[in-house]
């Protein structure tokens, strides 16, 4: 299973969700999931993690030094599995982007229980912890969607 985190600059949610997602597969003993990140825009193109992330990350203990912001591309429908994006703005983006003719397009907080709402940008917000709350229950959701075989044969 290979999934895409989706925000819109690549720096803050995204690679969060990326690197949680992974951080937690590996302590589960998950092996056959892999996790990357991409940005619907080209503001922060090459850019390492914001600071407030970075800040979530290391506190964790999670290695994200190698990251630095990209766009999605073409390829990424075909390469990933699960296209994950963290707002209703992200999907709108993704969706125009991509179509979404196999139906690989989700919100992350659609895993939890309050379906529908958006991690909200912490770029914004000032909250990374807030978004830390929300990737973590979003991933937390997700895991359990994949382990229970949600999502066909992919």
């Amino acid at each position: 299973m290979k999934i895409l985190f989706v925000c819109h600059g690549n720096i803050c949610r995204s690679p969060m969700a990326e690197y949680i997602m992974r951080d937690m597969c590996r302590k589960r003993g998950i092996t056959d999931v892999e996790t990357a990140s991409a940005a619907t825009s080209t503001e922060e193109l090459g850019n390492p993690v914001h600071r407030g992330t970075a800040g979530v990350l290391r506190r964790l203990g999670i290695d994200f030094s190698a990251k630095r912001a990209r766009q999605i591309t073409l390829a990424d429908y075909a390469e990933y599995d699960l296209l994950i994006g963290m707002d209703s703005a992200n999907i709108r983006n993704m969706t125009r982007y991509w179509g979404d003719k196999e139906h690989k397009i989700h919100k992350l907080l659609d895993f939890t229980e309050g379906k529908g709402e958006d991690v909200a940008d912490p770029w914004y917000t000032g909250n990374f912890e807030q978004t830390y709350l929300d990737v973590k229950a979003g991933c937390e959701g997700l895991i359990e969607a994949v382990l229970r075989g949600d999502f066909g044969d992919n």
